[in-house]
């Protein structure tokens, strides 16, 4: 398929350059903000109703706990494992796909970004965009206020450190901190938990 045959949502889809103004993406993100304001709405006892409007906003979820408020764009690009959990006030740009493994653990304000713009500004304000996927694997834990830019990979039973930006992929088992964020160390062979607390 040419380039000028495909729709904007298309070459969304697919990685290149897209417009985000297309009406057809414009209609996508006002019903992803919608759901997530009913999300948002529901109060801890109302359980049952938030995983029907997750099952409604995401593309696939098997469980989720997340507390308000919650943001997205799309979110029929979010995939969320089973047991997810997101702490207040977390963000979720989804232009491309955000793989979420099982037992994730998001504390509070962590971002996931796929979307980037043109670094030249003439077409920087021409208002395009590009997305790259963002995929968490297993037992990951996202410490407040982390920032995951586009096209990074989180391998399973990893942490990121609170406030890091995480530009690069993370390996598993591995803890990283900063901006950039960069290993600080590993988590194979930890020592064991107490059996019970003093």
């Amino acid at each position: 398929m040419s380039d000028m045959a495909q729709t904007e949502k298309q070459k969304m889809l697919s990685q290149q350059w897209f417009n985000p103004r297309d009406p057809e993406l414009g209609s996508a993100r006002a019903r992803a903000k919608k759901l997530c304001r009913e999300l948002n709405d529901c109060t801890p006892e109302a359980f049952k109703a938030s995983q029907k409007i997750a099952s409604q906003l995401f593309g696939k979820v098997q469980g989720c706990y997340i507390e308000p408020d919650f943001y997205c764009d799309y979110g029929f690009n979010i995939e969320l494992g089973p047991r997810f959990y997101a702490n207040h006030h977390c963000v979720m740009l989804d232009a491309a796909p955000i793989r979420i493994g099982a037992d994730v653990m998001l504390g509070p304000a962590v971002q996931l970004y796929t979307v980037t713009h043109p670094l030249d500004a003439a077409l920087r304000q021409s208002g395009i965009e590009q997305a790259k996927p963002i995929i968490i694997g297993n037992r990951v834990w996202i410490g407040g206020g982390a920032i995951v830019l586009p096209g990074v990979e989180i391998g399973d039973d990893a942490v990121i450190a609170a406030g890091s930006i995480v530009t690069k992929n993370v390996a598993a088992a591995t803890m990283v901190r900063g901006n950039p964020a960069r290993p600080v160390r590993s988590l194979h062979n930890l020592p064991p938990l107490p059996t019970q607390l003093d």
